[in-house]
């Protein structure tokens, strides 16, 4: 008996092609299938490596690499096989010793031995957090931890003395475009927030009442937020302020390196230069009272405050802040808020929430 293959029934209008049609979708469905076996069969086994792969110095090898030193006793005296670069990191990885993700690849130096007790509880605390979430995004963080010693004994223009984070661009004074919404926000509430100042403020500057006093030269805060804490008898006393926080995007509200408050500096007063904490925040100041003759220079460049403005202020730099005026102008008056800087990606801002949590 003669069996006839016609596998795909054309119409009878195509008659004349069906021969070599049919030849050449026999030959695609040849090359898919030998294209299938291929892509299975190249499957690296454990241990070999597969011509045509990437090799050495493709991620997946340098991870693998780098996760079989994970959990290794390390000191100044071992290397890395095979390479002339500085021993690896000491990790303390428990259960998930050997996995290539907990070791950041981007630098296999050893945290400073001269570093301060803060700065490895710090490192102790991206350690912790890199257990529980992951390395990923975190190679900033490592490398500002890493460089903080250096930085101090550097003489310069931006030195914030707690956490540096590196490769940030930065400038004394940022546009409003960097934190539109939030300044925005701030701005149509001034006459609120101006009014719950001014309630708080008449009931007089003294600590029973919610007011600290900083440094001997009058200055005094009335703060809502501080390192990280709500303040709640404060808030309390400021119910509509403190909704305009909560509708912020940017508001550091839940690691130390935050705070928010109405800062009063008295006529006749100058504080002299200094550093803040951290290049990771900005500092907007709202103007609330600024009389003439008040002056904010921050990395050399002098501003001044506008009644119901914002300024955006990366106090990260030597600042100082002068109010020249005389006694009948009363004090300079500001709302302070702590917004994260917004070269800082999310994955950065939960770790540093992590590391300086007002707990640790």
């Amino acid at each position: 008996m003669q069996w006839l293959v016609n596998p795909l029934p054309w119409p009878p209008s195509a008659e004349l092609g069906v021969q070599p049609l049919n030849g050449l979708l026999w030959t695609l469905l040849l090359l898919f299938l030998w294209y299938c076996y291929r892509m299975g069969s190249d499957l690296p086994a454990p241990g070999r490596t597969h011509a045509g792969k990437h090799k050495s110095g493709s991620r997946r090898a340098m991870l693998s690499r780098a996760g079989s030193f994970v959990g290794t006793e390390c000191n100044a005296g071992s290397k890395v096989p095979g390479s002339d670069q500085v021993p690896c990191i000491p990790m303390e990885t428990g259960e998930d010793e050997g996995r290539g993700y907990l070791t950041p690849v981007l630098s296999h130096a050893l945290f400073p031995v001269q570093a301060s007790v803060g700065g490895r509880k710090l490192y102790t605390a991206l350690q912790e957090y890199a257990k529980r979430y992951s390395w990923v995004g975190m190679g900033r963080i490592h490398k500002g931890l890493r460089e903080q010693v250096r930085l101090n004994d550097l003489s310069t223009i931006q030195k914030p003395h707690l956490f540096f984070l590196p490769d940030v661009p930065s400038i004394p004074f940022f546009p409003r475009d960097a934190h539109r919404h939030d300044i925005d926000v701030l701005e149509a509430n001034y006459p609120v927030i101006m009014a719950e100042f001014q309630a708080v403020y008449q009931r007089g500057v003294d600590p029973k009442f919610g007011w600290t006093c900083v440094g001997p030269k009058g200055q005094a805060v009335f703060s809502l937020y501080s390192a990280g804490v709500c303040v709640a008898a404060n808030c309390r006393a400021c119910p509509c302020t403190y909704r305009t926080l909560l509708s912020l995007r940017t508001f550091i509200s839940s690691n130390s390196l935050g705070a928010v408050g109405f800062w009063l500096l008295p006529p006749g007063a100058t504080l002299g230069g200094s550093y803040g904490p951290t290049n990771t925040r900005l500092r907007c100041h709202l103007g609330l009272q600024t009389p003439p003759l008040c002056e904010l220079v921050v990395g050399g460049e002098p501003q001044c405050w506008s009644e119901g403005h914002c300024l955006l202020v990366d106090d990260s730099f030597l600042h100082t802040i002068s109010h020249k005026g005389s006694a009948d102008d009363g004090p300079r008056v500001i709302f302070s808020v702590d917004l994260w800087h917004p070269n800082v990606a999310a994955a950065e801002r939960q770790a540093l929430d992590f590391i300086f949590s007002p707990d640790l």
